[in-house]
């Protein structure tokens, strides 16, 4: 695969789009969670049936951690698309391997870090999908406690929300992404897959998801 960064971004861009594992509508939009229509809905819990694309996932991960220099003596998962991602780059890597559930266990000893993430360790965060940005900083504070170092914290894609930039800037922590909002239109309107319309829908969303929602009588 080459190492350029553009180059990934766009291999990943297509990739996600082949398999279905981010989809376009503009014309009827999707619902997400918190109420808001949206043209895109990823999930990328789909590449998890295809090796291929699951490869080019983890060496990109990898580049990505290698071209950076980015410190890192264990691989962290987020519970649960984040887990098997990070898994297959511990494995790259020959490295340590360990999640954060979204809250401590139950039972038992009552771990919210399962695997091995020793006291003093760098690690780095693998997540699926980066939106609000709130889920993926939320297992920073746990790792603090545990005192685990984050150096970066890894994504497959990101909308590149604005709320997104807040959450990392607030956190003080570096956000690396495979592939991104504008390259995920730029490749679906090099396949003429979508309209002129279409494509000019999609800038809108991205420039103020907002008002696009209540546009079209959502949140």
């Amino acid at each position: 695969m080459d190492s350029s960064d553009g180059v990934v971004r766009s291999q990943i861009a297509n990739e996600l789009l082949r398999i279905g594992a981010v989809s376009l509508s503009p014309s009827e939009p999707f619902t997400w969670a918190s109420g808001r229509l949206s043209p895109v809905y990823c999930d990328n819990r789909l590449s998890l049936g295809y090796p291929s694309v699951r490869d080019l996932i983890a060496e990109a991960f990898e580049q990505t951690v290698r071209r950076e220099h980015l410190p890192c003596d264990v691989i962290v998962g987020t519970a649960t698309a984040g887990i098997p991602h990070a898994a297959w780059l511990a494995q790259r890597m020959g490295l340590p391997m360990a999640y954060v559930r979204s809250s401590a266990k139950g039972h038992g000893k009552g771990n919210q870090i399962e695997g091995l993430a020793p006291r003093g360790a760098k690690a780095i965060v693998i997540e699926d999908l980066v939106s609000t940005g709130m889920s993926s900083t939320a297992v920073l504070a746990p790792l603090f406690e545990a005192g685990v170092e984050v150096t970066a914290v890894m994504a497959i894609f990101t909308y590149g929300l604005e709320a997104a930039q807040d959450a990392f800037q607030a956190a003080k922590m570096p956000l690396y992404t495979l592939s991104d909002f504008p390259t995920l239109i730029q490749e679906a309107e090099h396949s003429g897959t979508l309209t002129h319309s279409e494509i000019i829908s999609l800038e809108a969303w991205y420039r103020d998801p907002a008002r696009w929602s209540q546009d079209r009588g959502g949140k």
